[in-house]
């Protein structure tokens, strides 16, 4: 009864395989490609390390101790929040444009890859790169500057994982409306200067008026900069993590919906 099973299994084994192949290949041409764009590299490796420093004197003048942080925590915040905005959003708006404007992604459909994965595997370079700063970050934040050891460490996990997710999507949403290579980095500033300072990156949500902050909860990158800080602080319930996360799911699928709908593969002419 078993026996008519066993092929189907094998092909599923071996669609999963043959998927796997694909994203590295692909993976490793974008990471090739990403080695020579210097700029890019600069910034996408230099800017998450950098900023956060340039802010540690605003964020030491609040009230840190009468709201349970220190400064070692916020400013692994504020890195890890850098890195979803220029290791993976900023580099990958970047990168997609590019691509298609040289007719890399309009040459990768007529092959066997699917959208989906031509996103995904361009993707994969720049996201490693974010999850890895954030790991660094995270540890030297936590042994330079005492940021203590994580309250609920699956908090800040889920934070990353959502924030880069959602950080990629809404870099190929971007990249959708933006004509040319140069003006990459103009489209994707918007997001960038309402994240740095609505979402708790560079301007603690404490530190915020109260209908500022309640606003700001809604931006895209809000809901994993509060979990990643969550991880630290233990400070959201279970009730206050459960919508946290569905407003980060929810930012993700509309996303992804829009670029379904309006990415373009070929350069507009």
């Amino acid at each position: 009864m078993n026996a008519p099973n066993a092929p189907a299994l094998g092909g599923i084994r071996a669609t999963g395989a043959v998927v796997r192949r694909r994203l590295s290949a692909l993976a490793r041409a974008e990471l090739l490609l990403l080695g020579r764009n210097r700029s890019a590299v600069l910034i996408a490796l230099l800017v998450p390390l950098s900023l956060p420093i340039t802010v540690r004197p605003a964020i030491a003048q609040f009230d840190l101790k009468g709201k349970g942080l220190n400064i070692g925590i916020l400013m692994l915040t504020a890195a890890i929040g850098f890195s979803f905005l220029f290791a993976v959003y900023t580099s990958l708006v970047s990168a997609y444009v590019a691509r298609r404007e040289e007719l890399v992604l309009k040459r990768l459909r007529t092959g066997e890859l699917s959208d989906s994965e031509i996103l995904a595997g361009t993707a994969l370079p720049a996201v490693c790169l974010g999850l890895a700063q954030a790991l660094v970050l995270t540890v030297g934040c936590t042994v330079l500057l005492h940021a203590g050891a994580p309250a609920a460490p699956y908090l800040t996990l889920l934070g990353l994982v959502l924030g880069l997710l959602t950080s990629a999507a809404l870099a190929a949403l971007t990249a959708a409306f933006t004509r040319t290579t140069e003006s990459a980095q103009v489209t994707a500033l918007p997001l960038v200067f309402v994240s740095m300072l609505g979402s708790g990156i560079a301007v603690p949500a404490d530190a915020l008026p109260d209908r500022v902050a309640k606003a700001g909860e809604l931006l895209p990158l809000s809901p994993a900069v509060r979990l990643v800080r969550a991880g630290w602080t233990g400070e959201l319930s279970a009730d206050q993590t459960l919508v946290t996360v569905l407003t980060a799911l929810a930012w993700t699928v509309v996303a992804v919906f829009a670029v379904r709908r309006w990415f373009r593969w070929e350069p507009r002419r």
